[in-house]
C-alpha cells in the first residue's frame, strides 16, 4: 500500500510539473504575447470624434511606445 501512495505521489508531481511547463511555453510564445499586448494597449488606438490631429498623434505615439515596451523591442 506504501508503494502505490508513493507512486501517486510520483505521478502526480510530474503531471503538475508537465502541465506547468506546457503553460509557461505556451503563454510566452511571441504570438501569444503580441496577442496580450495588443489587446492591453488597444484602447490607446480608439480615435475620439472631439480629438484634434496633433492630440491624437501624440496617442497613437505613446501606444506605439508602450506596445513596443510591451513586446520587449528597444527603444531608441
Amino acid at each position: 500500500m506504501n508503494d502505490f501512495r508513493i507512486a501517486k505521489v510520483i505521478i502526480v508531481f510530474s503531471s503538475l510539473s508537465y502541465l506547468s511547463f506546457t503553460f509557461l511555453r505556451n503563454y510566452n510564445s511571441p504570438e501569444n504575447i503580441e496577442k496580450r499586448c495588443i489587446l492591453k494597449f488597444e484602447k490607446d488606438f480608439k480615435n475620439n470624434l472631439e480629438t484634434s490631429h496633433e492630440e491624437w498623434n501624440q496617442n497613437l505615439d505613446l501606444a506605439d511606445n508602450n506596445y513596443l515596451k510591451c513586446m520587449g523591442i528597444p527603444q531608441y
